[in-house]
């Protein structure tokens, strides 16, 4: 049974995910991931990582946490909701994915994290730790699907029932010994809508995907032309893809946000109205300034926009 010093921990944690405005925190104990090595070390054997071969470094420490960070012993996973009330941008003849809407993820976890982190080093004293946003050799589903905060869907996405799955996850790994947080069941059943939807076929099978022909893959990480075999069949996406998460029924539970810092500008919305002569080096960069789009570089999505006049 856990002591009431570490029930305590446990609670003031949850606190300050709470009052730092995420809106899922579940924990789980920082171990070696057994049943995930020969999972992983299976997919990179097959290249279904594509060009992505920053995959394929700190093996060990992806599997392991506390190869991360010293005297590891909970990993606190959160959940934060982007859902819009307006998701035209991923409607249109030219789409990007609903979590590129707004700021940049990465900047919006992590002031998030620094909040979390004072509130816990106020209230239970000097606590070494990290946060993880999507930037660091760490299986973000896994451990959020370990701390209960959902499970991974045939998509591989993070799917709760009652919010879907339009979420950022982000980790915080401490020294502290926490009250764990059991996974939950599977709620996919024999639902194949995702496998089905899915234009290139990048879902191999349920709970696999081929990360080199993922859409989000070829506007977003690949750095040379897209390949002419997916020419009819990008649907007009230019930055991500959300099908496999759009024709997911749990997605129907999916909250709204309020107009936030995720919420599309009416620049935005503009900008994907422009003749693609027009779109300047200058115009992008105070555009997408703090947006994730910026990772494509002006020549990234300028590559998608005239590869998708072909298929649009």
């Amino acid at each position: 049974m856990a002591s009431l010093q570490t029930s305590h921990r446990t609670r003031i944690v949850k606190e300050a995910a709470r009052l730092a405005g995420f809106d899922y925190c579940g924990i789980s104990a920082a171990q070696f991931l057994e049943e995930e090595a020969p999972r992983l070390e299976s997919w990179l054997k097959r290249n279904q990582h594509g060009t992505m071969q920053w995959m394929e470094n700190h093996f060990d420490k992806r599997l392991d946490p506390r190869k991360l960070v010293d005297d590891a012993r909970s990993v606190v996973s959160v959940l934060l909701n982007y859902t819009p009330e307006d998701s035209s941008l991923s409607e249109g003849e030219v789409k990007i994915s609903r979590y590129a809407y707004g700021k940049d993820y990465h900047y919006v976890l992590k002031d998030k994290f620094k909040i979390m982190l004072a509130y816990i080093t106020e209230h239970i004293g000097e606590v070494h730790g990290r946060a993880f946003v999507d930037s660091a050799p760490v299986m973000d589903k896994v451990w959020a699907q370990k701390g209960g905060l959902g499970w991974v869907g045939k998509h591989s996405n993070i799917l709760t029932k009652d919010s879907g799955s339009y979420f950022f996850i982000g980790e915080l790994i401490l020294d502290l010994e926490l009250d764990t947080d059991g996974p939950i069941k599977d709620y996919c059943g024999t639902c194949t809508r995702c496998i089905d939807a899915c234009p290139t076929n990048a879902i191999t099978e349920p709970y696999q995907v081929n990360g080199s022909k993922c859409i989000s893959y070829l506007t977003i990480e690949l750095k040379e032309q897209i390949p002419t075999e997916f020419k009819d069949q990008m649907q007009g996406w230019a930055f991500g893809c959300d099908i496999c998460q759009e024709v997911c029924p749990w997605n129907r539970f999916a909250k709204p946000i309020n107009k936030n810092e995720f919420s599309p500008s009416e620049e935005l919305k503009k900008y994907f109205e422009m003749p693609l002569k027009e779109i300047t080096k200058d115009v992008f960069n105070v555009l997408f300034k703090d947006s994730a789009i910026k990772r494509t570089k002006l020549e990234g999505l300028s590559r998608n926009l005239t590869f998708l006049k072909k298929d649009v």
